[in-house]
């Protein structure tokens, strides 16, 4: 079962296949900012959703933690626009 886990200290969300590191969404903090700056998943575990809930995990944590949140990586971008669409 693939696992989600946010690292705040380390910046960035990581999924997790047993114990096996297979993605992560990487961000940048800037004062009250949080700018996404990679998504990356193994080659053999795309096309699971595993970088939206990755995406998400991060989305989800900012707003705990009210930070305002913008993407320089191209697919977290998509993400959050399509969520400002909601």
């Amino acid at each position: 079962m693939i696992e989600i886990v946010f690292k705040i200290k380390e910046n960035r969300a990581v999924a997790y296949d047993n114990n096996k590191e297979i993605g992560e969404c990487v961000f940048v903090e800037n004062k009250d900012t949080w700018n996404i700056v990679h998504t990356g998943v193994d080659n053999s575990y795309q096309g699971q959703g595993i970088a939206r809930k990755l995406v998400n995990c991060i989305i989800e944590n900012a707003k705990k933690e009210n930070k305002n949140l913008i993407a320089n990586c191209s697919y977290a971008k998509i993400v959050l626009e399509r969520n400002k669409e909601k």
